[in-house]
């Protein structure tokens, strides 16, 4: 299968993740989106304020835009993992193509969402100061590119302990490894605390569930519906198909 079909099959199964996601985020991710949204123009009502002009209307935010937002990065994250698994598919052996194509989505999903979310959560509207969005951004950022780097390190240092300590002690021992080197890499960046006290929890913690559930969507069903596409029968398999329909 040339790399070229591999790209068209992940970006497929990244569209569809992506217009899965979407759904899941319309129904649980605008709700507390709106408890934040209505929490900042109390606040803005309160001190006299006058609320953010909106240049987008919020119907069109919440269905066109949130749309299109998911389709994209379910289509740039299905080709993003369609490449990393040409690389590796037949050096994660004895891992066939759809295993390789879970084991791949699964170590990404855990390296550039999972980790990087623990340290700096999502936030909903009016719980963060618009002054540290950028810095924010960076430290989210810088977190996602040091998981990643450390991940493909725990990859290749199983591989390369295998021969001698055996494929599960190898990859239990990268794995530790990883969990330790991110650990400590995320206590030595700043935290970021500056949700007001005030601030809905049920608003904040619902909004941060809705986003981390979204990014399980995303990369779930792209695993799925891309290792469906990738697998390959065996002559065996082939065989007994063609007895059944004959």
């Amino acid at each position: 299968m040339i790399v070229r079909a591999l790209l068209v099959r992940g970006m497929i199964a990244g569209l569809a993740a992506g217009v899965v996601a979407y759904l899941f985020a319309r129904f649980f991710g605008e709700p507390p989106l709106d408890g934040g949204i209505a929490f900042e123009d109390a606040m803005a009502a309160a001190s006299d304020e006058h609320a953010h002009e909106e240049l987008v209307s919020r119907a069109v935010q919440a269905n066109v835009g949130l749309g299109v937002a998911y389709v994209v990065y379910g289509v740039a994250i299905g080709g993003i993992l369609a490449l990393v698994f040409a690389v590796a598919r037949g050096r994660l052996a004895p891992l066939g193509s759809r295993s390789t194509a879970v084991v791949v989505t699964l170590l990404g999903f855990v390296s550039a969402v999972l980790v990087p979310l623990v340290k700096y959560p999502a936030n909903p509207p009016a719980s963060t100061a618009d002054d540290t969005i950028g810095s924010r951004t960076g430290l989210f950022l810088l977190m996602v590119v040091v998981s990643i780097a450390l991940m493909v390190v725990a990859v290749v240092a199983s591989e390369r302990l295998t021969p001698r300590l055996g494929r599960w002690n190898a990859v239990v021992a990268a794995g530790v490894g990883y969990l330790v080197v991110t650990l400590v890499v995320g206590s030595l960046l700043p935290a970021v605390a500056e949700t007001p006290a005030d601030f809905p929890a049920t608003v904040l913690y619902d909004f941060r569930a809705a986003a981390l559930g979204a990014q399980v969507v995303v990369w779930g069903v792209f695993a799925l519906v891309f290792g469906a596409l990738v697998h390959e029968r065996s002559p065996a398999e082939g065989t007994a198909r063609r007895a059944a329909v004959g």
